[in-house]
């Protein structure tokens, strides 16, 4: 199995898929690689694409005493691509990936083409965040209301009609408690507002306009402050966008990538 040791000796896992400019897929908080199957074909087609399990979940190691920050997940990125030998990737990161995703930007400039940032915020003070009645459902001590509640988050009724599941976007149930409250840690400390403007890379944000886990309007404060960046809604779309209006939102990330190569 394909691992990168990172620079406390975890061990993270990864997968490669495809040929042509390297993109990395990052998933959301508390989430494996999976969070991308529906939708991975479409990048794996065009892009040579790498995906990878957070520490602490999926087959990566899962330490307790390890740091957890979102900004240490994108060293971890860093690792796989120097395993991979890969000078520069173009990068997409939804949800808590769109924040490791930053941080690659900010803190590795020279290790990134193209950036996407979907359905996620700067956080801090600035970053808007899900109402307390939404983050209570969340919390409920029962877990299949919990598991609906966070259904009806990321996709429309509709579409789960169409669409039964199981879904890769709920989180990794084999994650062991310290590493779930690692990653909650991860996602909340996460806050980028004064850095943002060192962002050399070309990007691209992305966010559904009936998200309200991170409420949509997080999309014009992130691309208010990265010089140049573009804005694409999604009309009636939730949190999960990239899946629920798969057609739309693969096509525009695609069209971006290819608007701007790797140099």
């Amino acid at each position: 199995m394909p691992f990168a040791t990172c620079t406390d000796q975890a061990k993270i896992y990864y997968e490669v898929r495809g040929a042509g400019e390297p993109l990395v897929l990052l998933s959301g908080q508390a989430n494996t690689h999976h969070w991308w199957d529906r939708v991975h074909a479409d990048f794996a087609a065009v892009h040579q694409t790498i995906v990878l399990d957070y520490l602490g979940t999926g087959q990566s190691d899962k330490p307790a005493d390890a740091e957890y920050s979102v900004r240490r997940f994108a060293g971890d990125v860093i690792s796989i691509l120097d395993e991979l030998g890969i000078a520069r990737a173009h990068v997409y990161g939804t949800s808590m990936g769109g924040k490791v995703a930053q941080w690659l930007a900010v803190d590795h400039p020279d290790r990134v083409g193209a950036l996407v940032l979907g359905c996620t915020s700067v956080g801090g003070a600035h970053g808007l965040q899900a109402s307390p009645e939404i983050t209570r459902a969340l919390a409920q001590a029962d877990p299949e209301r919990a598991r609906q509640v966070l259904v009806d988050l990321m996709y429309s009724p509709e579409w789960v009609r169409a669409n039964p599941g199981p879904y890769g976007t709920l989180g990794d149930p084999s994650m062991p408690v310290h590493a779930r409250r690692g990653h909650l840690r991860a996602s909340n400390g996460h806050d980028s507002w004064a850095v943002l403007d060192r962002v050399t890379a070309p990007t691209l944000v992305l966010h559904g306009t009936d998200d309200v886990f991170s409420p949509a309007d997080n999309a014009a404060i992130l691309a208010g402050q990265i010089p140049d960046a573009e804005l694409h809604y999604l009309d009636g779309a939730r949190h999960a966008y990239f899946e629920e209006q798969r057609e739309e939102a693969s096509a525009v990330v695609l069209r971006f990538l290819a608007d701007h190569p790797l140099r």
